[in-house]
């Protein structure tokens, strides 16, 4: 893995770092952390919150850290009304609900080249410039 190659990191793998619902798959995110240079966005924020809360029933104040966690431990890219449209641009092209499309945008616009999720189908590109790749198929 080249040391400056960005990865982006889909909301569900956050989940897992910070849960133990599946104990491989938090260990094997949370080694992508430390060795990567990670990248999540705004949406990533939002949604890991209401599912900390929804789902797992985390205290606020427990998602508080987690959040605040996520922000130390990843660089953070800021959705903006051009992220939004760019989104709605790779939903028509590419088939993608809005939010894969706004996490997508979100990785292109972050300039990193791999898009790490369980969701999307791994080995697609995107742009000739972000592959998508699952971190639990070997």
């Amino acid at each position: 893995m080249n040391a400056n190659q960005k990865v982006f990191l889909d909301t569900n793998l956050l989940i897992y770092a910070h849960t133990s619902v599946d104990t491989p798959k938090q260990q094997n995110i949370q080694l992508i952390i430390m060795n990567e240079q990670t990248v999540i966005s705004t949406q990533v924020f939002t949604e890991a919150a209401n599912v900390l809360y929804k789902k797992f029933r985390f205290g606020w104040q427990d998602i508080r850290q987690v959040l605040h966690e996520m922000e130390q431990n990843n660089e953070v890219h800021t959705n903006s009304y051009t992220t939004i449209q760019r989104a709605s641009q790779i939903a028509e092209r590419y088939g993608f609900s809005f939010y894969d499309s706004l996490i997508v945008a979100a990785a292109l616009e972050a300039d990193c080249s791999i898009l790490y999720s369980e969701d999307l189908q791994h080995g697609q590109e995107i742009d000739v410039v972000l592959a998508i790749k699952n971190p639990f198929l070997y």
